[in-house]
């Protein structure tokens, strides 16, 4: 199987509905290029435009509209009023880790008693601990409170009631069909598909809970004799955990991101601070925690144990805390070390494919690690646009991890061919799971054909979308700046990107053996483009091309410029657009 290099250029929406855009730009008092932005991305009235730019936390939903949310705070403003233990599982991504860090110090700030537990990788696998449960009860705990996992737990729920634990499970993950018995679940996925709670993260979840539980306790007079905490200043753990599991910023999530940015952006919290350090992050962006921050934080519970990381956001002496951020360094150097030779093996057992027309891959082997197996498969994905399974295998079991692509429900399409599997659990677009090894040809067989009944041959084809062709003459840094107002960009508010056809190419160069820098030139407008990891296409680069490109603003040395990022180009002609 060869890799996907031919990529369908596509408009956002059907149409460019300019009435529909002059109006909202007038009702904003915004230029017509950011109206348009926000018209492709469904915000066409005055009001939706308002909220998108400038709503603050007084807008939040009423936590009380999750399910089983009075009951999860009730029983909570029990444990805190009589000084019960809880115990607080989180899971071992960012998303977990953050999870687990905001409850714990919230909790104890209340007052509460609380001891945490991070699964290992490695050695737990994924989700709720049958030992974590044990060793809770051991230690007198009265209630396991669990962040990001546990809607599966069917297995451990049951034990949890039989040693007389109270389970409150707080999840984001599609539910089975069968639910844990537990004292209370809240989970955004139980209820209405056009609820606003849908998109929330696992420490998204656990936020409302706090301010559920909070109001519970401001009511009841809880904090006539303490002090009540500020909540806002945990939304520097609910942006990293938010933007880290790449859910889309948009309604809830991305007022929560947009806030929790100001706080890392800050570095109020001493383990952010060192993180920030070693990551070398002088200026904080939602691209920069998902690319900077949250890989040292996942790289502790990929290689090692995801515990440091809360310990990391937790701690507050320096001399603790400067060097856990650098053993995170490392571990995140290392990671990258196994991940490229995961890589390597992995686009070598693709080439060697015996149905190389394949919808899907399923790919295993021994040598893998199965804390970076998620990380290529995402990389296989960007190459060969399939949806794709890595699995590492030992002693004749197999652990998973999935990544699928537009059109492909990755977790519907794992419970079609889950036959062959010991379990699974995920969402549309990732995904884990686990397997016998003697089982594995059965498994891919059912994928392939879950895959061919959803996906057809044009499916396999990717589309970069875009909102709209530009002449390049169109930008001016106050036009760009004011764009920036639509940030945070991510999942679900993608960064503005354009189209500009028959640009002329001057003087193209390499950059690091992988990057391309070159300027266009269309009617007179001269810009410089930058274009990442594309070194091997510089043989294209010349005459006139069409580019698909984010417009953005360059700092060097006190001056602002605007520069083009390119994500695609192609000789002015051979195109196939919508």
């Amino acid at each position: 199987m060869q890799p996907v290099n031919l990529r369908k250029w596509k408009l956002r929406a059907e149409h460019l509905q300019q009435e529909q855009i002059e109006s909202l730009g007038k009702e904003l008092d915004i230029q017509g290029l950011t109206a348009q932005v926000l018209t492709l991305r469904g915000v066409t009235t005055q009001e939706q435009g308002a909220e998108f730019l400038r709503a603050n936390l007084s807008a939040l939903p009423d936590p009380d509209s999750l399910p089983d949310m009075s009951i999860a705070c009730a029983r909570l403003e029990q444990a805190l009023n009589r000084g019960e233990k809880i115990a607080v599982h989180g899971d071992y991504d960012v998303d977990g880790i953050t999870g687990c860090t905001l409850l714990v110090e919230t909790l104890r700030a209340l007052g509460g008693h609380v001891e945490y537990h991070i699964p290992l990788r490695l050695t737990d696998g994924y989700g709720l601990s049958a030992a974590a449960i044990q060793h809770a009860a051991e230690q007198g705990c009265a209630i396991i409170l669990s962040v990001d996992c546990g809607v599966s737990a069917q297995v451990e729920a049951e034990l949890a009631s039989e040693l007389g634990l109270d389970l409150i499970v707080t999840d984001h993950h599609q539910p089975p069909d069968q639910l844990p018995p537990c004292h209370a679940l809240i989970n955004p996925q139980l209820i209405d598909e056009d609820s606003p709670w849908k998109d929330l993260s696992g420490v998204g979840v656990a936020f409302f809970l706090l301010i559920g539980l909070r109001r519970r306790l401001r009511e009841n007079g809880y904090f006539t004799t303490r002090s009540e905490p500020d909540l806002r200043q945990g939304l520097d753990l609910v942006a990293l955990g938010t933007i880290a599991d790449i859910v889309p910023l948009k309604g809830i999530n991305r007022l929560l991101v947009r806030c929790g940015l100001q706080l890392l952006e800050a570095g109020t919290r001493p383990g952010i601070k060192a993180l920030k350090r070693v990551a070398d992050v002088k200026k904080v962006s939602s691209g920069v925690v998902g690319f900077r921050l949250a890989p040292r934080l996942n790289a502790a519970g990929r290689l090692e144990d995801a515990s440091l990381g809360v310990k990391l956001l937790l701690g507050d002496d320096p001399q603790d805390i400067e060097p856990l951020a650098e053993m995170l360094d490392e571990f995140n150097r290392d990671r990258q070390k196994i991940e490229q030779q995961t890589l390597l093996e992995a686009i070598s057992q693709v080439e060697q494919l015996a149905q190389p027309d394949a919808y899907s891959l399923v790919l295993s082997s021994p040598n893998w690690h199965s804390g970076v197996i998620g990380i290529v498969a995402s990389r296989l994905v960007e190459r060969y646009h399939r949806p794709t399974v890595l699995i590492a295998l030992e002693d004749g079991l197999g652990k998973g991890s999935a990544r699928s692509i537009a059109g492909f429900h990755l977790y519907q399409a794992l419970s079609k061919s889950s036959g062959p599997l010991v379990g699974f659990g995920g969402h549309a677009m990732a995904a884990g799971l686990s397997i016998a090894e003697a089982n594995l040809p059965d498994f891919k067989i059912a994928f392939e054909a879950a895959a061919r009944s959803q996906l057809s041959a044009a499916d396999l084809l990717p589309v970069l979308y875009h909102d709209g062709e530009m002449s390049l003459s169109t930008f001016n840094l106050a036009g760009l700046k004011e764009l920036e107002t639509l940030n945070p960009y991510g999942a679900g508010n993608p960064q503005p990107t354009f189209i500009s056809r028959n640009c002329q190419v001057n003087s193209p160069r390499v950059l690091a053996d992988k990057h391309l820098k070159f300027d266009v030139e269309q009617q007179g407008c001269r810009l410089n483009c930058i274009a990442f990891g594309q070194a091997e296409k510089f043989e294209q680069l010349h005459g006139a091309i069409d580019l698909l490109y984010r417009p953005q603003i360059n700092q060097w040395r006190g001056v602002e410029s605007m520069q083009l990022q390119v994500i695609d180009f192609r000789e002015t002609g051979r195109g196939d657009d919508d």
